[in-house]
């Protein structure tokens, strides 16, 4: 019987150099100061080691698994300010969801970003995350001026989701949640995965006409 994937990542956690302990460590004390007026440690930590533990059940490489799980964690613990009221810029917020994260929902996260620069906050994630992103789809997006390659595939998590006023899925079926008083919008998209560049830059230029008609509707000004 194969280990679960949690199993896994508590496997890969107690195999920690000592170089990784201490990332993760410098990673909850900055995690600390810039909560601190929102959450306690136990909750700031909590967040970090699951955070951890939802990449290491999946990874190959574990060397940049600290890094991941502090960038994860820090946009979890931002959402959870946002349901729990400690945290409000008043910028819409839009959630791009798909099967793997790693294509469709990372073009649409990219568009969104490029264009709206710090007029919205946007977030993606995946049903089933890939391991890395399509490098079909962060080709075709280089060629329209759009960086991807910092992003990472991720899960969606209960935080995220309700902390999003508008969520877009992408193909991920029944797998995608519901809840109430949130905007959904169902977008059909091919799916770029194995697909080369040249069959992915039409979903890239149907995802940059959809991304640019949210902006609209929403009112969010464009750069």
């Amino acid at each position: 019987m194969t280990d679960s994937p949690v199993d896994h990542a508590h496997a890969v956690r107690s195999t920690l150099t000592l170089d990784q302990k201490h990332a993760l460590k410098t990673a909850a004390t900055r995690l600390q100061r810039e909560f601190e007026t929102a959450f306690g440690v136990e909750t700031i930590e909590r967040f970090l080691y699951s955070s951890y533990d939802q990449f290491a059940g999946r990874a190959t490489v574990v060397n940049y698994l600290p890094l991941l799980a502090e960038r994860f964690a820090r946009q979890r613990l931002v959402a959870l300010a946002r349901v729990e009221g400690k945290a409000n810029t008043g910028k819409p917020t839009v959630l791009f969801l798909c099967t793997h994260n790693a294509g469709r929902s990372q073009m649409a996260l990219g568009y969104f970003t490029h264009l709206a620069g710090d007029n919205a906050v946007a977030w993606s994630g995946g049903s089933e995350p890939g391991d890395e992103i399509n490098p079909a789809a962060v080709a075709a997006m280089a060629e329209v001026g759009i960086d991807i390659t910092g992003e990472f595939p991720k899960p969606w998590t209960e935080e995220i989701l309700q902390a999003a006023d508008v969520i877009i899925t992408m193909g991920c079926g029944d797998a995608c949640p519901l809840y109430p008083g949130h905007r959904y919008e169902e977008w059909q998209l091919d799916d770029p995965a194995g697909h080369d560049v040249a069959a992915v830059r039409p979903i890239r230029d149907d995802i940059e006409t959809r991304v640019r008609h949210l902006l609209a509707e929403l009112d969010i000004p464009t750069s």
